[in-house]
């Protein structure tokens, strides 16, 4: 990333433990970064920080189904 910091990625703790569904996540100026650890140079959601809170709230509450 020209100019900046490259994003420090972390797996999310909700992975599946087969491999096949891993989430990757990135904090960045006020942003959530998310992407699939398997495609590492796809193209990234990012979600602004207030929105990424209401949602890791929603699902700590049940309020989101599968």
């Amino acid at each position: 990333m020209p100019g900046s910091l490259a994003p420090r990625w972390f797996k999310s703790s909700y992975s599946g433990g087969s491999g096949t569904e891993c989430v990757e996540c990135a904090t960045a100026d006020g942003s959530m970064l998310v992407r699939d650890s398997k495609k590492p140079h796809a193209p990234v959601v990012a979600i602004r920080s207030t929105a990424w809170k209401a949602f890791v709230r929603a699902v700590g509450a049940g309020l989101l189904e599968r």
